[in-house]
């Protein structure tokens, strides 16, 4: 059996992209408290650039999603060949190992601060109460319950996509066990991708639950595996033909971060299809063609690969930041400039996080339940 390298190469491409989606995800619920609009920078900067950096949190984690599903998808192939020879004990593992030590210990720091009374972390809606909340995490359905229940606090709520991913990810093995064929695997997934519009578009009496439902994201995360499907048969494409595909990915990012609303008008619902086929065409440039790390973009890449970590902890950072703001009386126009403890402390959380838990953690299950001493090279950490 082919497991994970100890020290997984990596993909200068997908991190860069990875470290842009955590990015608009901090940018996103940074601007919710302080938009960037009603700074100074509101009458220097083009509105559309400015609304770009600050309401893309969304869709960026749709991107999350297609990567996700490429990645361990691409892995999946590289250890166990055909997908309907993939063991779901191992891969279980892998998944454990990755998401649950840090998830724990955020749920338990989460149910501290709600039990001190802290205003950011205190679960008040109508209907919510603390036991549902840690029900609704480790039941993979905290999604549904603010679908139900209203929005949890923003620690609690950036658990909806995880709810998501790790219920496609239960039933991933199984399906392909059970379906073993492309012929049959591949149909499957291309139905569930192209659902994504009408899912979406169906859900529109409630707002929430429109948001975070499951079938919209798997959507995303199906097209991932397809896009992984499609490498690996892939085998020889040309310079051209990669670089076609990086710059029509970067294109159509550009497009539906910076004109939202005119692709909105467009496409309504089906926007997301162009995101999400955008972010395909970047992880499979990347792929092909691993690009050389870009002088300047180390940090960028550092975002990447601490990328769950800084997305489960960044609200802490954003909480006090603006709390800081708001008791210093500081004038709003010069809130652009308290954007920059909010990167630097949400990169040193997640690198403190990654080095003291969720690295070491990680290895320590994958040593005790896996075979890590044999490796094939180019596995890409998810």
């Amino acid at each position: 059996m082919m497991t994970d390298a100890p020290t997984p190469h990596r993909n200068h491409g997908i991190d860069l992209l990875r470290g842009l989606s955590i990015l608009l995800v901090v940018l996103h619920h940074t601007g919710l408290r302080i938009p960037l609009k009603k700074t100074a920078l509101g009458g220097l900067v083009p509105g559309w650039l400015l609304g770009g950096l600050n309401w893309n949190g969304y869709e960026a984690v749709f991107v999350f999603f297609v990567i996700s599903g490429f990645l361990i998808t691409g892995n999946a192939l590289k250890r166990w060949g055909p997908l309907g020879a993939i063991q779901p004990k191992p891969f279980y593992a892998r998944r454990f190992a990755r998401i649950v030590p840090l998830l724990v210990a955020l749920v338990a720091v989460l149910s501290l601060f709600h039990l001190l009374g802290l205003q950011d972390y205190r679960i008040h809606g109508e209907g919510q109460s603390l036991g549902g909340a840690i029900a609704a995490t480790f039941g993979l359905h905290l999604n549904w319950y603010e679908g139900m229940k209203g929005y949890l606090p923003g620690g609690w709520d950036v658990l909806w996509s995880l709810s998501i991913e790790e219920v496609f990810y239960l039933a991933f093995p199984l399906v392909c066990l059970i379906t073993r064929r492309k012929a049959v695997i591949v149909p499957l997934l291309l139905l569930l991708t192209l659902s994504l519009p009408w899912t979406h578009a169906a859900l529109k009496g409630n707002e929430i639950w429109q948001e975070k439902a499951y079938l919209p994201g798997m959507s995303a995360i199906a097209l991932g595996v397809l896009g992984a499907l499609l490498a690996d048969a892939w085998r020889n494409p040309t310079v051209g033909q990669t670089r076609l595909l990086a710059w029509t990915g970067a294109i159509g990012l550009a497009v539906v971060f910076f004109a939202g609303s005119a692709v909105w008008h467009l496409l309504r619902d089906s926007y997301l299809i162009l995101l999400c086929l955008s972010a395909l065409a970047l992880c499979l440039a990347a792929d092909k063609r691993p690009m050389r790390a870009i002088p300047g973009l180390g940090w960028l890449r550092s975002w990447g690969r601490l990328s769950y970590e800084i997305y489960l902890t960044h609200m802490f950072v954003v909480f006090g930041i603006v709390r800081v703001f708001r008791a210093s009386g500081a004038d709003l126009r010069t809130g652009w400039l308290w954007y920059l403890p909010v990167f630097v402390l949400c990169w040193l959380l997640g690198v403190a996080v990654e080095r003291t838990l969720s690295g070491s953690c990680e290895r320590w299950l994958k040593r005790r339940w896996l075979d890590t001493k044999s490796a094939r090279p180019g596995e890409q950490a998810v």
